[in-house]
């Protein structure tokens, strides 16, 4: 931007950015209306995240509920054992 490029030329040369935010930036620029164009960049960006967080949030929850489970279960197995196993030594099969 120092040596006179564009915002969008500049962010274009990083593979960070969307290749939508660098057309519409390069759109901003090229009619003079960056600070809207911004703004709708940001939104755009906002919005993009707001689902990438949710697409998570969804398959989480599941995730947890079995995990959860494995371990109430391992719990519960790890608590019956001994009483299976004392069942087993008083009737002389053990």
């Amino acid at each position: 931007i120092e040596r006179g490029e564009g915002i969008s030329n500049a962010l274009a040369k990083h593979p960070v950015f969307p290749s939508m935010v660098i057309r519409m930036l390069s759109a901003g620029e090229q009619t003079g209306n960056i600070d809207t164009m911004l703004e709708r960049v940001s939104n755009f960006l906002d919005e993009e995240i707001e689902t990438t967080l949710s697409g998570l949030m969804s398959l989480m929850e599941p995730m947890l509920i079995v995990v959860l489970g494995v371990i109430v279960g391992g719990m519960v197995v790890c608590m019956y054992l001994p009483i299976f196993n004392l069942g087993n030594i008083v009737s002389g099969n053990g």
